[in-house]
């Protein structure tokens, strides 16, 4: 018997169109489009995509109870064996999206396949709901993504989608904790993994516990009135034509830029380089990501004691956690130097 399958996809990947299209409601067409051909030509006779649920990013983060309705109309009425949505890779809202859709078909019985980087929001926030396939950063890992996809399908239909240990199978943790009957008693197996972790780095827990960032608050600013300002944003306002050539996603550097002398930004001197929202607002006023218009003013009525003359930019879509950190730190140092008593960031 052939599995049917529904797949997912945002306007992009559904060849849509890029940001521009973001916005378009959801859809459904027969058969498979885009990276959902080229999964089901490789799943042979075992399965077939049957439809294919398109929708923008921005339409299905920004109207979630109506498409997840819609959504429930649609795979109540198809009645697939399983959906399949992505690779996602990192971009957030496309992460969230298929996320969103995995949650809604868990509530009604149906298991999900999807594929991600391990640090998109989508995988963090509905990872229990769905068997999701680590993947790149980007659509640049696209051919090794589609074959664990697909791989993790062909498991789903051997085990009649009774997938095991995630290490096994190939998918990443959900973090749901499963009964079995091991050959070992919980002591013999304590004690086992301590000698492993004194013996070396090779030792792998059978709990593994999440790990937060913790950031210390700081002191209240005193005195606002003699305090400086800097401006930080992820939100990618550079100067006009992006000097620096910061990426639109997944940025590899960030940017120090002068607003000495400028009591406001214009869609003349600047624009954004982000790729993760529609940059029409932003383009149009800059001052909306970077509100320097609003500070300079606070300046002149003394609010504030000076807003710095330079500010930081970087996007924030799909870079990852560990080079943000990187940025972060550069940034916090720079500011330090510089005298400066607090800095707002401000993102999209």
């Amino acid at each position: 018997m052939t599995l049917r399958v529904v797949y997912y996809l945002n306007q992009f990947f559904a060849q849509k169109g890029g940001e521009e299209m973001a916005h378009i409601p959801m859809e459904v067409v027969e058969g498979s489009v885009g990276v959902g051909s080229q999964i089901n030509t490789m799943l042979k006779d075992k399965a077939e995509v049957t439809h294919t649920i398109i929708c923008g990013d921005s339409y299905l983060n920004e109207n979630e109870s109506l498409c997840c309705h819609s959504l429930k109309e649609i795979l109540a009425q198809l009645k697939p064996d399983l959906v399949v949505a992505g690779p996602a890779f990192n971009a957030g809202r496309y992460g969230m999206a298929c996320g969103t859709v995995a949650k809604v078909a868990h509530e009604m019985g149906i298991k999900t396949i999807s594929g991600m980087y391990v640090e998109n929001p989508g995988y963090e926030l509905f990872g229990q709901y769905a068997y999701i396939a680590e993947t790149g950063n980007s659509a640049a890992s696209m051919r090794q993504a589609i074959p664990a996809m697909v791989k993790l399908i062909n498991r789903f239909i051997e085990t009649d989608g009774e997938l095991g240990d995630p290490a096994d199978e190939g998918y990443m943790p959900r973090g749901i904790r499963v009964n079995y009957f091991a050959e070992k008693r919980g002591a013999t197996r304590a004690v086992d993994l301590l000698i492993a972790k004194l013996a070396g780095p090779e030792f792998t827990t059978e709990y593994p516990m999440p790990v937060f960032d913790r950031v210390d608050p700081q002191p209240a600013i005193g005195l606002l009135s003699q305090a400086k300002i800097a401006l930080v944003t992820s939100g990618g306002v550079v100067p006009k034509g992006n000097p620096d050539h910061i990426e639109s996603s997944s940025a590899s550097k960030y940017g120090e830029y002068s607003i000495e002398g400028l009591d406001t930004i214009t869609c003349a001197t600047h624009e954004t380089a982000h790729g993760g929202y529609d940059p029409v607002a932003c383009n149009d006023n800059p001052n909306r990501v970077l509100p320097v218009d609003v500070l300079r003013d606070m300046e002149r009525e003394g609010i504030i004691g000076s807003l710095h003359n330079v500010f930081y930019s970087t996007v924030g879509n799909g870079t990852a956690v560990a080079k943000s950190k990187e940025y972060g730190a550069e940034i916090a140092m720079k500011l330090q130097q510089a005298g400066v008593t607090a800095a707002i960031f401000t993102s999209t």
